[in-house]
This record gives C-alpha cells, structure tokens and sequence, in this order.
C-alpha cells in the first residue's frame, strides 16, 4: 500500500492527503457526539502546537523549496522574487477575501469582517473555517507536486509531513466549529456535518494544487511561497489568537515551540 502510494501520481497523492485532511477535521467534529463542552485550556494547547507545526512547514516545506526551485531554474541572485512576491501575494489574497466574504474575527470572536450581513453567527463562523481551509488544502496539493519534480528540498516526506501537520491543526478546528454550533441549539447531527463540510474545500485545494504546478512548472516557485504566505495569515489571523485570548498564553505559546521544533526535526530528519 505504501509502496503504491509512493509511485503514484503526484495529483492522487495530493487528493488522498486532502481526504486526510478532511478526516480529520471530522473527527474533531465528532467530538460533538460524545461530549457537551471541550476543555479550553486543552484546545488553545492543541492551536498553538497546530500553528508552531504550519509555522516551521511554512518554510521548510514551500519557502525553502521555492528558493530552491528558482535557484536551479536560473533565477540566480533574484531566486528571492519568487518566494518574496508569492508569500506577500498569499497572505493579501486571504486578507481580501476576508473583506469581501462575511465572516467570523477570529481576534475578537464578537465581531463580523467583511461587508453588512444578517447572516447568523454559526453561519460566519462556517465561512471563516471554510475560507482559511482552502490555503490549507492548496498547500498540500502544491507540496505533493513539488514532491514529484526531484527538488532537494521538496520530497514527499516533507509533503506527507505537512499533511500531517495539516491534519492535527484540523482536530481542534473541527471541534471550535461543531461544538458552538451545537451550544447555539443545532442538533449534534447537524453541528457535525456543518464541522466537517468546512474542511471539504481542503480536498478541493489540494488536488487543484498539485494539477496546477504539475501542468504549468513556471508557477511552481510563486505556488509554494504563495502557499506559504496563505498558511501564516491563517496562522497569525486565526490559530495565535485562538489560542492566547482566553487565559493560557504561557502554555499555548510554549505549545507552539514545541509544534515548531518537532515539525523542524521531523522535516530535516525524513525530509
């Protein structure tokens, strides 16, 4: 089966990381089922571990390749242009698209970005998951991609790393979703499938991204760092405030450390 998976097309390997991905948000969703509160404190731990992970994969997983990719493509000195203007492009895009989709703030969690919306709370709270799902997914998809081209820095060690790391951040997402939706009167049936469908766009972005780098290769090097510069936003947006605003700091920052440090080993030992 491993064997398989590793001889692959570089397009089903993004797609069955994305359905990884998407699994486990639903079973952070299904959490809903079996309890009726989720321990805070253990929640902003689980956030700031899950955004040291896509922190350190940020750049040894897309920056590093994207250099990489340019320096051998003869970009020379300028190897930077692609990484430079791919995360600055990446984090501007999620920003834009908070301001033209209603949705949740995740720094207050009482206020609304976007346009004027009479849409409810559950509803914003849905968009905004979903909206920063979708870099998610993108990210794997273009890591698998840049898997299957030979880089150095870019193998599917690092890809499966990264899905992996993807996909523990998901956990807690999924319960942050499903279980305010049930505390606001939904059924638990119905605050699960909402938990879990917020994450169907990671299967969506993942297989988008590998198709794309692997039909037009010129994009890899904007690809990867646009990625790249999408998963800070949504770890700086989302993911850090989730997880220093309700009195663990300390712990959740000292979380985040040791998500960025095991995300680091485990990419340069593997990858």
């Amino acid at each position: 089966m491993l064997t398989w998976f590793a001889e692959a097309n570089p397009i089903i390997q993004a797609t069955l990381a994305g359905v990884f991905t998407w699994g486990c948000t639903a079973v952070g969703s299904a959490i809903v089922f079996l309890f009726n509160d989720v321990n805070r404190k253990l929640l902003d731990i689980m956030n700031g571990f899950a955004a040291g992970i896509m922190i350190a994969a940020s750049f040894w997983s897309l920056l590093a390749p994207s250099i990489d990719y340019a320096q051998s493509g003869g970009y020379g000195k300028w190897a930077f242009v692609p990484a430079v203007v791919g995360f600055l492009v990446g984090g501007i895009f999620l920003r834009i698209i908070d301001l033209v989709v209603p949705n949740m703030d995740f720094a207050s969690k009482e206020g609304v970005e976007g346009p004027k919306t009479s849409l409810s709370p559950t509803t914003l709270l849905f968009l905004a998951i979903t909206i920063h799902n979708f870099p998610e997914g993108l990210s794997v998809g273009v890591a698998f991609g840049a898997g299957g081209m030979g880089l150095s820095s870019a193998t599917l060690q690092s890809a499966l790393i990264l899905a992996l790391g993807i996909g523990i951040q998901n956990l807690p997402e999924g319960s942050a979703l499903s279980m305010p939706i049930r505390s606001g009167g939904s059924s638990k049936g119905h605050a699960f499938n909402l938990g879990q469908a917020s994450a169907l766009v990671e299967i969506v972005g993942a297989t988008l991204g590998a198709w794309l780098v692997t039909q037009v290769t010129i994009i890899l090097p904007y690809a990867l760092s646009f990625a790249a510069g999408a998963m800070i936003f949504v770890c700086v947006e989302e993911l850090i405030p989730e997880s220093q605003n309700n009195g663990n700091n300390d712990v959740a920052t000292l979380a985040l450390l040791a998500g960025f440090a095991l995300m680091m080993a485990l990419d340069v030992a593997l990858g």
